[in-house]
């Protein structure tokens, strides 16, 4: 299974929180999580992904090399997301989404179809 690792975006916590309930009360592609930091780090990235459950029959060391991956080679964004996390305050976190390819694409469809 490949899998896409993304920043998002800075997000107030509560909002994250609120969308993060939406979303397990909907029927949504099960290969997609969206994640919530409160550090740029390379290792709060990793523990976020360490929450993902198991049931997703997800190939963890994969997942993980495709977050170290994207840190590897994208050092630019990630100063960029840094930044703008510091610049926010500490009512914030960074989003970021982590996603198997085939549930992304679906998703991604979906919303084409809900317009």
């Amino acid at each position: 299974m490949n899998y896409t690792f993304d920043i998002l975006g800075v997000s107030p916590v509560l909002e994250f929180f609120n969308h993060q309930q939406q979303v397990s009360q909907k029927a949504t592609a099960p290969g997609v999580e969206y994640l919530g930091t409160y550090q740029c780090t390379l290792d709060a990235f990793l523990e976020s992904v360490e929450t993902v459950p198991t049931q997703k029959g997800w190939d963890m060391d994969r997942a993980v090399d495709t977050v170290i991956q994207f840190w590897m080679n994208h050092p630019e964004r990630i100063r960029y997301w840094k930044d703008r996390l510091e610049g926010a305050g500490n009512a914030n976190v960074l989003v970021s989404r982590i996603a198997d390819m085939p549930s992304l694409k679906a998703q991604f469809n979906s919303l084409f179809k809900e317009k």
